[in-house]
């Protein structure tokens, strides 16, 4: 495939962190992806949420299954643009690698347990992930990723937390833009989850698809199955309505992504990380509509008794391992106990929250109800 001259080329990648032989046979690209698939956070997303906990079904989407989805709509938006199809499926893949246990509940949970350290952000903690605590290499702490992953990973980020991360934060502080394969990956994300909730949603019970008449984009394509076909299962009309959902946002993002480059007429990735504004995007109309979808979810999926009930649950099980772990470091495996030790040595209880935080972090849903039960039920002894 031949390349825009406004895409990620490999040959002219930022290059690592740490030096490396080139590697042979892939393109650099090509060799992120391969490190993230083959990394422990990347294999520890099946057991993650994404809306629903992972015990309460084989049926729902994990993170792992999440980052599937948006890896196959990143490459074909990046085919239709005449982007890197291989750094888009890298972020894609490595976008959601910081998330906590319990999705949004857990990240909301750890974030308020770390208010006087800094916080937690999912973005930042993916990149920490990648940059440091993957310990496989011998010649180096994490995956040792190229800029251009790194930089689509780090989607979003405070000021405060960019001011720390050198050259992978500056366009936040300068309010420049990424290259245009971490704008389509980022859209990616958001064209699969609001599509992908609605199936698992009804699926669960949760939604049915009469109740998203009232949301105009998803009014439509029900009208468009209706009308032809006439003896559908809810499980066939559901599917054949969010497949079209997914068809319409890509093609809206693609031509509308394809009129901004022409008028704006990019040379170099450089010229597109110049902009203030991203020339990956929606139409108004599909934006306005995009955006009442994820009002809808939120109010009826998200808030739902079920889910809300779920993630009370999961944010208590988080502040209470972050507290007992906090105040007494040695209830962690001895690895991360070590980590803990050294790092209050060398930045004191801030050193010591985000070594925690990191742990926590870390675990799936299972594990991290396994963990919270060893700790406060007295019958459980190991």
């Amino acid at each position: 495939m031949i390349l825009a001259p406004y895409a990620a080329r490999p040959e002219h990648s930022r290059g690592r962190r740490y030096s490396e032989p080139p590697p042979g046979t892939r393109t650099e690209y090509q060799r992120d992806r391969d490190r993230i698939i083959h990394s422990t956070a990347f294999r520890r997303l099946e057991y993650k949420t994404q809306v629903f906990v992972n015990h309460e079904g084989d049926l729902f989407r994990t993170r792992l299954t999440h980052s599937l989805e948006v890896a196959q709509i990143a490459r074909t938006l990046a085919r239709n643009l005449s982007l890197n199809e291989d750094l888009c499926e890298a972020i894609a893949l490595a976008h959601d690698l910081g998330h906590t246990p319990f999705g949004h509940a857990g990240q909301d949970a750890l974030h308020a347990c770390l208010r006087a350290y800094g916080g937690f952000e999912h973005n930042a903690q993916s990149l920490r992930v990648v940059d440091e605590l993957e310990d496989k290499y011998a010649d180096f702490r994490g995956l040792n990723l190229t800029f251009e992953t790194r930089e689509g990973i780090l989607k979003h980020c405070s000021l405060r937390r960019a001011r720390t991360l050198g050259e992978i934060g500056e366009r936040f502080l300068k309010r420049h833009q990424p290259g245009l394969e971490a704008q389509v990956a980022n859209l990616a994300d958001e064209i699969a989850y609001n599509n992908h909730d609605i199936d698992d949603g009804a699926r669960a019970g949760l939604l049915d698809l009469e109740q998203l008449q009232s949301v105009p984009l998803v009014a439509r394509q029900l009208r468009s199955v209706d009308k032809t076909y006439q003896r559908l299962s809810s499980k066939q009309r559901r599917h054949e309505t969010v497949r079209r959902l997914i068809n319409v946002l890509v093609t809206d993002l693609t031509e509308t992504s394809r009129a901004h480059l022409a008028r704006t007429r990019p040379e170099s990735i450089d010229d597109v990380r110049r902009l203030k504004q991203p020339l990956i995007a929606f139409s108004a109309e599909r934006r306005a509509e995009a955006t009442a979808l994820k009002r809808f979810l939120y109010e009826h999926l998200y808030r739902h008794p079920r889910v809300y009930r779920m993630t009370v649950k999961a944010q208590q099980v988080v502040q209470e391992l972050f507290a007992a772990f906090f105040d007494k470091p040695r209830l962690m495996p001895p690895e991360h106990f070590e980590i803990a030790v050294a790092a209050e040595k060398t930045n004191g209880k801030h050193g010591r929250a985000r070594t925690v935080a990191d742990f926590i972090a870390g675990m799936t849903d299972r594990y991290a109800l396994d963990e919270h039960e060893r700790l406060f039920d007295p019958r459980r002894l190991r």
